[in-house]
């Protein structure tokens, strides 16, 4: 039996997206993303939310097509996997857990961003093609 390393999120974009390109030419998308969970407090027994955050990383075509899309403040779903990679800089130890992402999904504008009051609503953009990453995309 094969482990299962399938993970489903909606939240916000915390920051714009930065698109760069590894050494071997892949190009790669990051950004993370905020959602909350419901905590209980023992001591009101009330429910609490907690914001929680975590980085994401596209590979392939997708990235760069996706940069004009994505901003802070978009709401989106995203589907992927979880990776936990581990480095050693200036002497420490870091390690790190991001999100790879397999789909991406519009949910609404951006946190924010506001239509005229009496303008009639732009033509949208049309979305970018959905093309599927590939575990040979990613350079690890």
């Amino acid at each position: 039996m094969s482990d299962i390393n399938n993970v489903s999120l909606t939240g916000r974009l915390t920051r714009d997206p930065e698109l760069r390109v590894t050494a071997g030419g892949t190009q790669l998308l990051s950004f993370t993303l905020a959602f909350n969970t419901s905590v209980r407090n023992r001591q009101t027994g009330e429910w609490d939310e907690r914001g929680n955050f975590i980085d994401c990383t596209m590979f392939g075509k997708r990235a760069e097509a996706l940069l004009n899309f994505l901003a802070k403040g978009q709401k989106v779903a995203i589907a992927g996997k979880l990776r936990y990679a581990t480095w050693d800089k200036d002497g420490q130890r870091h390690s790190k857990l991001d999100l790879i992402v397999d789909e991406i999904e519009f949910l609404g504008q951006r946190q924010g961003a506001a239509q005229p009051a009496q303008a009639p609503a732009a033509p949208q953009a049309p979305m970018p093609p959905v093309v599927d990453t590939f575990d040979e995309d990613i350079p690890f």
